[in-house]
């Protein structure tokens, strides 16, 4: 299987022309397929001196809202121009009352990047799958009023929003052609005696979350693109190294 990496996770590494390329080679190296550009300004020369140098193609990006809402002619024409169909959002972090205007302006963006050929990505959370008065979750108004929108799924995050998994899986098969592979650990914070827990990110096959159930799941629902995510590998020492632990499990495993 081939598998992704989201650059957001090595934000620190990527943050000249150079150090990028450099990073690039080395993920191509350790058995990375693909990218998901995040974590740095958006730059289509950026992209395409990867592309030229390393090659490694980016199959999905993170961009600002307001350049979805207000720009999307042209940040579509900058998807092509590298040869990428998907454009993403990292979230919408708004109390319900606001959340919910958002999502309807950027269902008017998405109809216009499909209409483009292209489809328009919405990054989740755990804040998603709380409840407003109804009952009904964040994610559960972009599922049912937002036809136009598609999911990138992250597994971390579903766990830490405590819904069924699989159920969720099947409610959005067709849409989630995007998914971020984040494993879960729970760890003891400080004091062994105050036995407090915390919940962390850790490279694929560290954690908790079964891949070997979930992959196979979201295949079914439609998944193209796996890509790894590690939010928290930018803060350690060696954050290429948490990385690469990811891909080198995913392979030896799938």
């Amino acid at each position: 299987m081939k598998f992704g990496l989201n650059l957001y996770s090595i934000r620190n590494l990527i943050d000249t022309d150079d150090k990028f390329i450099d990073t690039c080679l080395k993920l191509k190296a350790a058995g990375y397929d693909f990218l998901q550009y995040s974590g740095i300004e958006f730059k289509v020369d950026k992209v395409k001196r990867e592309l030229d140098e390393v090659g490694l193609p980016v199959y999905l990006t993170h961009v600002p809202m307001d350049r979805i809402l207000n720009d999307t002619d042209a940040l579509i024409k900058e998807h092509k121009e590298i040869g990428c169909r998907n454009i993403g959002l990292g979230g919408v972090f708004k109390p319900m009352q606001e959340f919910k205007p958002l999502i309807d302006k950027l269902r008017v963006a998405a109809k216009k990047i499909s209409d483009a050929g292209l489809k328009f990505f919405y990054h989740n959370h755990m804040h998603e799958f709380s409840k407003d008065e109804t009952g009904k979750t964040y994610y559960d108004y972009i599922i049912e009023t937002a036809p136009e929108i598609n999911f990138t799924l992250d597994t971390y995050w579903v766990q830490r929003g405590g819904v069924d998994f699989y159920d969720l899986v099947k409610r959005i098969a067709g849409r989630v052609d995007c998914v971020h592979l984040k494993d879960h650990s729970v760890i003891l914070d400080g004091d062994p005696e105050k036995c407090v827990f915390i919940n962390k990110e850790c490279p694929c096959g560290d954690g908790t979350l079964d891949f070997h159930k979930m992959i196979p799941a979201v295949l079914e629902a439609g998944a193209k693109y796996l890509f790894v995510e590690q939010d928290n590998a930018a803060e350690k020492e060696d954050s290429l190294g948490e990385v690469i632990k990811s891909v080198i499990y995913l392979k030896n495993n799938f």
